[in-house]
């Protein structure tokens, strides 16, 4: 199975007191990156979530949303410390009863954070337990969308893996005609003007043998055909493929463009630009890939 860096993943878990969300995104990376968004109540548990992560996924820049709520028989309403209110309200009198001034108050006031029981979240094993529930869902859809992604990046590759054999097999179809179409031209200069320039002709043929193998290409045309060969192992067996077809799509790529260069021939020439091509557009597929 091929998997892409790309993805989003959505988890949900609950219980008696608390509902949390967790969603995750992922994007392409070289390596693997993550960053949390979420409560300092869930500070105690980062590292085993970030190691989950690591176990899961080889590869990508991860952004992690955590958000909870508490259910309507868990209200803040219950956390508030009368004490506390109290204290508040016996302070505001004593030092407003001398000057007249009459105080009044909403009870919504007392919504804050002062005025609440202390309490650690961190260590409240049923907001843990609907948390891990909620990210445990959201890497199996984080998970299950990367692989989508992938098998859509995987027919796009092949696809154009496809239009560059095209292109290969016509060059490959002409490969004696680098050399001949040169040879040709050499032996016709010769001849032009080899009496009035007093050239030898063995030394001359000698060279335009050594200049004909130079332009020969049957080795980068073999190479091309083991490289393209190794590219179709590699989306079959599937895994970690993002930077084996990176390496890949470098060598195809100076093996096209060596061709380029020992051509003259415009129906040549335009072929190794639409290899080039092809080439350029797995590489930008790949470089999504795990």
């Amino acid at each position: 199975m091929i998997y892409s860096m790309t993805g989003f993943g959505r988890g949900e878990g609950s219980n008696d007191d608390y509902a949390v969300t967790v969603e995750l995104k992922s994007v392409n990376h070289r390596f693997k990156d993550t960053r949390f968004k979420m409560s300092s109540a869930f500070n105690s548990i980062e590292l085993d979530m970030k190691k989950r992560l690591n176990e899961k996924f080889k590869r990508g820049s991860f952004d992690i949303f955590i958000n909870y709520k508490r259910s309507d028989n868990n209200s803040k309403f219950a956390d508030i410390d009368s004490k506390k209110v109290k204290n508040f309200i016996s302070s505001i009198k004593e030092m407003t009863e001398g000057e007249g001034v009459q105080v009044t108050a909403e009870a919504t006031s007392f919504l804050r954070n002062e005025f609440y029981v202390d309490q650690d979240l961190s260590k409240d094993e049923k907001l843990m337990s609907a948390t891990w529930k909620a990210f445990d869902a959201a890497v199996e859809s984080l998970s299950a969308s990367r692989l989508s992604e992938g098998e859509k990046m995987l027919k796009v590759i092949q696809n154009h893996k496809k239009e560059y054999e095209g292109f290969y097999q016509f060059i490959n179809s002409k490969a004696d005609s680098f050399q001949e179409s040169v040879e040709e031209k050499l032996k016709k200069r010769f001849a032009e003007s080899a009496a009035e320039l007093n050239i030898d002709e063995p030394r001359f043929m000698q060279e335009v043998i050594y200049y004909l193998e130079k332009l020969d290409v049957h080795e980068e045309i073999n190479r091309i055909q083991a490289h393209l060969e190794k590219l179709d192992k590699i989306l079959s067996d599937g895994g970690e493929v993002g930077r084996q077809i990176d390496f890949l799509i470098q060598e195809l790529n100076r093996e096209t463009n060596t061709i380029g260069s020992k051509s003259n021939l415009k129906d040549i020439s335009d072929s190794v630009v639409q290899m080039k091509v092809q080439l350029e557009k797995i590489r930008e597929q790949g470089l999504n890939l795990e």
